[in-house]
């Protein structure tokens, strides 16, 4: 359920899910509510250092589950788009919205190219143009070349999300996230390497299986020994952390087993029936992984009714509140 704004400076929402900022391959936002049952009552800051769409960041923030949050993605554009959507919310809606509607004036692929073609020249690319390209890129798939250019090709079919629900949803996370959240763009073992003891790591990095070496959602990718040595160390540390790592479709597995070693405890979530096995006239359940860290069970983890929903009221530059407990 999703309430109009009252006025033009008062937003009023009460959502029966946490907002999602935009469209993005790989996003956890249908397993969010289910991964935030596992951050323990003491945590005290959830970090992502893949983070992405960071739907598990707002899922957290939404049910009340964590204080502070740590957003970093090695994508410097992604990560300036977030400091945009949560501390410039109107401004960026602004200047997307001129997008937005330039490109129906003539061919809207011609248009998708000349702001693609920006972003790819520009020293510092600006928000709006990545939070355009998001919108309208095909499946909201990042996908870099090996020069380090933004590559990927438009939906023809659609235009993007309109600005006026851009509005609403980045109002709401402003709310939830001002005040609270830090944003890097640093390599993960450098985020890994400071987390301390209080805090809870989520991590959702490349399957294997799915992407290769280099990942080419970014300019570098995720090498599997040096993940696997940067998961023991947190382990030896003892530091608390939840991590999607691999799954299945039917009978197709994606990713190695991890190393037993670990001592991680994984739970399998049935996400449904797969879209694209369903194309090929096939029924076929996928099915994903979640692992814990024996220094997270070990602390407890998740309230017995699970996350209470929040109601988000945001009245213009007047103030902001969160309620908890909203129906």
């Amino acid at each position: 359920m999703e309430a109009e704004p009252a006025g033009e400076n008062q937003v009023s929402v009460i959502r029966s899910e946490a907002p999602q900022p935009f469209q993005y391959q790989g996003s956890k936002r249908s397993l969010a509510k289910r991964i935030v049952e596992a951050i323990p009552d003491s945590a005290s800051q959830l970090v992502e250092p893949f983070a992405g769409s960071a739907a598990v960041t707002l899922a957290a923030a939404y049910y009340g589950r964590v204080g502070s949050f740590l957003v970093n993605d090695v994508n410097e554009p992604l990560v300036d788009l977030w400091r945009a959507i949560v501390h410039e919310p109107d401004d960026l809606v602004e200047r997307y919205s001129q997008l937005w509607h330039d490109q129906q004036i003539g061919d809207s692929r011609d248009y998708y190219d000349l702001v693609r073609d920006r972003f790819n020249t520009s020293a510092r690319p600006a928000p709006a143009d990545m939070l355009y390209l998001l919108s309208r890129a095909v499946k909201g798939a990042v996908r870099y070349n090996s020069a380090g250019a933004f590559n990927q090709s438009p939906d023809k079919r659609r235009l993007g999300t309109r600005p006026a629900t851009l509005r609403r949803r980045f109002r709401q996370i402003s709310v939830m996230l001002s005040g609270r959240c830090t944003f890097s763009s640093a390599d993960y073992l450098e985020v890994l390497a400071n987390v301390n003891g209080d805090s809870v790591i989520y991590m959702d990095p490349p399957y294997e299986g799915v992407s290769g070496s280099r990942d080419t959602r970014y300019s570098s990718g995720l090498e599997r020994d040096s993940f696997m040595e940067a998961l023991a160390g947190l382990t030896r540390r003892g530091v608390s952390f939840i991590l999607s790592y691999d799954g299945r479709t039917g009978s197709k597995t994606y990713g190695d087993p991890l190393p037993t070693a670990l001592g991680l405890t994984r739970i399998d979530i049935n996400v449904g029936r797969s879209a694209s096995a369903t194309l090929l006239g096939r029924a076929a359940e996928t099915v994903e992984a979640l692992y814990l860290s024996q220094a997270l069970v070990d602390r407890g983890y998740g309230p017995k009714d699970g996350p209470q929903q929040m109601a988000l009221v945001d009245v213009g530059s007047g103030g902001r509140d969160i309620q908890e407990g909203a129906e």
